[in-house]
C-alpha cells in the first residue's frame, strides 16, 4: 500500500457534515467511501479536520492508502470524479511519505467566513451568511483580539472531547471583495464551532449587542457574555499549511 494526499473541494449544503456517521452515508467521506470501494480501494480517507453541517471547504485535505495497482494516479482523480457527485470534487491527488497524516502532520488552518449586507436571495443563500445591516468597522476592529494563544473554552461547542482548548490564531482579518465582506482566521487549530463562535460574537458588536470590551473578556475566561453562534453556510475551509 502507498499513500497518497487528496485535495478536494465540496459545497457543504449537500452533507451532513465531513465524518462519517453511523446512520447515515451522505457525509463527504461516507459518500467518498462508495466511489473507493467501486474502485476497489478499501482504505478509510483520513481527513485534515471536521467540518459540520452546511460548512464548505474549497482546499480540504485528506490521506488514503492505495493498492499498488493504482500507479496513475491523474487517472484515479479522474475516475473518482467521474463517480462522484458535482457537489463533491476531487482537484488533485498526489503520492506522499507513508508516515504523512493529513490531521497531524498539518501545521496551520485557513478558514474564511463570508457575509453580505442586504437580504438574502435564492442563488446565494447556501453559500453566503446575509446580514441586513453590518459595521465594517467595528468588526474590523473587534477581529483582532483573536490574534495570539488563547483559552478558547468559552468559544467551543458541547462535544469536544479534547483535555485543552488552547489554540493559537496567528491571523484574523477581514477584507472587502465585490461587494461580500469576508473574514479570515488562520490557526494552528480549531475547537468544534470555534470559529463561527467567534464569528458569532464579531456580529453581536456590530449590531450594538456586545462590545469590544466584552469580547476580551470572554477571550480571557472570566465572564462568558454571548454563546451566540454564526449560520454555517458562510465559513469556508480554505486552506491547510503542512
Amino acid at each position: 500500500m502507498s499513500r497518497v494526499k487528496i485535495t478536494l473541494s465540496y459545497n457543504g449544503s449537500a452533507f451532513m457534515g465531513s465524518q462519517q456517521q453511523p446512520n447515515t452515508h451522505n457525509t463527504v467521506i461516507g459518500t467518498l467511501l462508495i466511489a473507493l470501494k467501486r474502485l476497489q480501494i478499501e482504505s478509510i480517507p483520513k481527513g485534515s479536520g471536521r467540518t459540520d453541517r452546511g460548512v464548505h471547504a474549497t482546499h480540504q485535505v485528506m490521506h488514503l492508502d492505495i493498492p499498488p495497482y493504482w500507479d496513475d494516479l491523474r487517472r484515479l482523480c479522474d475516475m473518482l470524479n467521474l463517480l462522484l457527485p458535482p457537489s463533491l470534487r476531487i482537484l488533485r491527488i498526489v503520492w506522499v511519505n507513508n508516515d504523512f497524516h493529513a490531521r497531524y502532520s498539518a501545521k496551520r488552518r485557513v478558514y474564511r467566513y463570508v457575509i453580505k449586507e442586504g437580504k438574502s436571495n435564492p442563488f446565494e443563500d447556501e453559500f453566503i451568511t446575509f446580514i441586513p445591516q453590518l459595521n465594517r468597522e467595528v468588526i474590523a476592529d473587534a477581529i483582532g483580539c483573536f490574534v495570539g494563544t488563547h483559552d478558547f473554552e468559552l468559544f467551543k461547542k458541547s462535544g469536544n472531547d479534547l483535555g485543552h482548548f488552547t489554540r493559537i490564531i496567528h491571523r484574523a482579518y477581514v477584507y472587502d471583495h465585490k461587494g461580500y465582506f469576508v473574514l479570515v482566521f488562520e490557526g494552528n487549530g480549531f475547537l468544534r464551532a470555534q470559529i463561527r463562535l467567534m464569528v458569532g460574537f464579531l456580529l453581536r458588536i456590530s449590531a450594538g449587542k456586545a462590545t469590544k470590551e466584552q469580547l476580551i473578556e470572554q477571550l480571557k475566561g472570566a465572564k462568558r457574555h454571548t454563546t451566540a453562534i454564526a449560520p454555517h453556510n458562510g465559513l469556508y475551509l480554505t486552506r491547510i499549511k503542512y
